[in-house]
């Protein structure tokens, strides 16, 4: 028994009285490494990247193995360039289908530590360990997820041990792959303070280019700056720096995600395409997908938001309110047709398209405004939807479909559910049940 107090007292004194302690579990190489867990007789120790399109040579790395990062391969690059670089590279195509099951099957690991689990992509999670004392030391808690993940699915991950979210995640890219770092407050001026302001997370290239203009190039400096100055500069995110910059961050590990404000889905073309019946069957996949998802969610959406790239990678936004909440793909389709024609017109160039559902409203919830020339035609429409919806559940997602959906381009494969996926996809990420 005394042991056992000593032991008890021993593991207490890594637990502040007062404050949390967050670990961030961030998969390496997450897509390839998952490819490697599944085939490692194809795969293990070798180049190895996974690429977003349907046709690979023009197609963009989505991530890629780091004996693959060792020969110069980074994401974002196109493939045949990445080729050049390095011939004998292993370009594989994307099962998100795949990823979705290693990113539940890890995250169901981390949440067997702690109910306080955040996912905040596919491929990371945040967790409030700060009840956990009953697992051993922060450590030994990190230690132990980080070898059941690899001993029971074979992945590497790099877990970072702190005091809040924005040093746990500074802490995980510290050792990668298959790293533990610990980054205390006391730590911040030593570790973090030497390094450019880039490499603080939330400050993107433009903010670091502007903060530079005004002569902060450090993290360090960026501590030490005028708050003032800062908030002049960059208004409310002035403050935000300069805390950051300090290791200061108060936003709380959140279990249960908020209901989705937002469902979306892009695709991106293997060449560009300007004729109008090529933009509309894209419209048109995208539309019965991203509805698909909506009714699933069992959501309204109230708003409608398509997003257009050029060849050039320059990307617009347009966007309109409904005059009533809809989960009609039927609508959604001609909304997006409506806002690319407007927007955009015919002839241009495209070569990614997008569609965003906005200002989501719970079905339940919503007393839907019935139009006074439809409100017969109504009902029997949704239940001709729930009826095509379930034939899909049963049979596939091409069970059901119509003529101005097929083609050869990348929105076909939208109703493929291994290879969907993109940022804007996340359905995946509840809390573990």
């Amino acid at each position: 028994m005394s042991s056992e107090r000593t032991r008890h007292a021993d593991v207490e004194r890594y637990y502040p009285a007062a404050g949390r302690v967050i670990l961030h579990v961030d998969m390496n190489a997450f897509y390839c490494s998952v490819h490697e867990a599944e085939e490692p007789e194809l795969y293990r120790g070798k180049a190895t990247a996974v690429a977003g399109s349907s046709e690979v040579r023009k197609g963009v790395i989505v991530t890629c193995s780091y004996a693959a990062r060792s020969k110069g391969i980074s994401t974002g690059m196109v493939v045949h360039q990445a080729l050049r670089k390095c011939p004998d590279l292993i370009v594989i195509r994307p099962d998100f289908h795949l990823y979705r099951q290693y990113s539940r099957a890890f995250m169901q690991i981390a949440y067997s530590f702690t109910p306080q689990l955040e996912a905040t992509s596919i491929d990371e999670c945040y967790l409030d360990i700060t009840g956990s004392k009953q697992f051993g030391t922060p450590l030994d808690i990190a230690e132990t997820i980080q070898r059941r993940i690899r001993d029971e699915l074979g992945l590497p991950c790099s877990i970072g041990i702190a005091p809040n979210k924005l040093l746990a995640k500074m802490a995980s890219d510290m050792k990668k792959p298959n790293g533990i770092s610990i980054l205390r407050m006391r730590d911040v001026p030593h570790i973090l303070w030497p390094k450019p302001c880039g490499e603080l997370f939330g400050i993107g290239r433009k903010t670091a280019e502007k903060l530079k203009k005004i002569g902060i190039e450090t993290i360090g400096q960026l501590a030490q700056s005028d708050e003032r100055m800062l908030v002049d500069v960059f208004g409310i995110n002035g403050t935000w720096l300069k805390n950051s910059a300090q290791g200061i961050n108060h936003s709380p590990v959140q279990p249960e995600r908020e209901a989705n404000k937002s469902i979306g889905h892009t695709t991106t073309l293997p060449a560009d395409i300007t004729e109008i019946d090529d933009v509309h069957r894209v419209l048109l996949n995208i539309s019965d997908q991203v509805g698909r998802r909506l009714r699933r969610h069992e959501m309204l959406s109230q708003g409608i938001q398509i997003t257009i790239r050029t060849p050039e990678m320059k990307t617009i936004t347009r966007s309109r309110m409904l005059d009533v909440p809809t989960e009609d793909a039927t609508v959604i389709y001609r909304e997006a047709c409506t806002l690319f024609a407007r927007h955009w017109g015919n002839g241009k160039p495209v070569r990614m398209l997008g569609i965003t559902l906005q200002n989501l409203i719970p079905r339940e919830e919503s007393a839907v405004q019935l139009d006074l020339f439809d409100y017969e035609q109504k009902p029997k429409k949704e239940n001709l939807i729930r009826i095509m919806d379930q034939l899909r559940d049963k049979f596939g997602e091409n069970a059901v479909v119509t003529a101005g959906m097929l083609g050869d381009d990348p929105s076909v494969l939208l109703r493929n559910h291994k290879v969907r996926g993109t940022s804007l996809q996340k359905d995946n990420l509840q809390s573990p049940e």
